[in-house]
């Protein structure tokens, strides 16, 4: 079941709540009798309601997808950064068999439909340098270099030798289109920040310090200003937060 999204809900009510008081000011304007106001503006209200939900479901759907697949792309990535450099030849290799290509791995690298295919994924985008070390070792031999991403001098460098990359969007998308994504990824499992792991990161008491500062100098500011309501008001409840949070707060 999907997570209810408080924030859709709240935009259904409020522009439907809106569409209901237009639609019956429109209404009266023409003098429409009054159970003629409320029923087509409850049934405005009702079709503005259901088509935003719809609309803002569609959009939250699609954003939630986008971002699982990002997630999994990166999990993959950070897999193949910190795996075995056999390890991430095999994956590589039984990922391209899949593919239908012609491959075999020879020492550190992969031949793939007669190419040199080397694997290079790294935390940080693979520099010039490392390239140049790569031209170097291969000389007039083609290869294409597979990695997470590139600096911009490594990406002219191979461009101007004639020599591609496969990036980390590619090779995801090897892997996804071939079913070979390890089950088991390392640090795949890393535990998320959730609403409590925030709450209790907010309220520690270390925070009481920024709190109190700032509730003490909206508190001075109201003595300054002309209409000092905002100030009395923030700055005691942030003195009030202060005081609880250094009193009850999460250590």
């Amino acid at each position: 079941m999907k997570k209810f999204s408080f924030a859709i809900a709240a935009d259904v009510l409020f522009y439907s709540a809106a569409a209901w008081i237009i639609s019956v000011g429109i209404l009266r304007y023409y003098r429409a009798d009054t159970w003629v106001c409320m029923a087509a503006a409850t049934l405005i209200a009702l079709a503005v309601g259901c088509a935003l939900f719809l609309l803002l479901s569609t959009r939250r759907n699609r954003r939630l997808l986008g971002k699982k697949e990002r997630e999994r792309r990166d999990a993959l990535l950070l897999h193949l950064a910190l795996e075995k450099d056999e390890r991430v030849r095999a994956l590589l290799l039984e990922a391209l068999l899949k593919d239908g290509r012609q491959a075999h791995c020879e020492q550190d690298a992969i031949d793939a439909d007669g190419v040199t295919l080397v694997p290079l994924y790294t935390m940080e985008p693979v520099s010039a340098d490392a390239v140049a070390q790569l031209l170097k070792k291969y000389g007039e031999r083609p290869f294409t270099l597979a990695c997470n991403t590139l600096t911009p001098e490594a990406e002219k460098l191979l461009a101007s030798f004639a020599r591609r990359a496969m990036t980390g969007d590619e090779t995801y998308d090897l892997f996804e289109r071939t079913a070979c994504i390890p089950d088991k990824m390392i640090c795949g499992n890393i535990p998320r920040r959730t609403a409590g792991t925030r709450l209790r990161a907010a309220f520690s008491k270390r925070n009481a310090h920024p709190f109190f500062v700032s509730g003490a100098l909206l508190l001075i500011m109201s003595l300054f200003v002309i209409y000092p309501v905002y100030y009395l008001v923030t700055g005691s409840l942030l003195m009030i937060t202060a005081v609880i949070v250094r009193a009850v707060g999460y250590a």
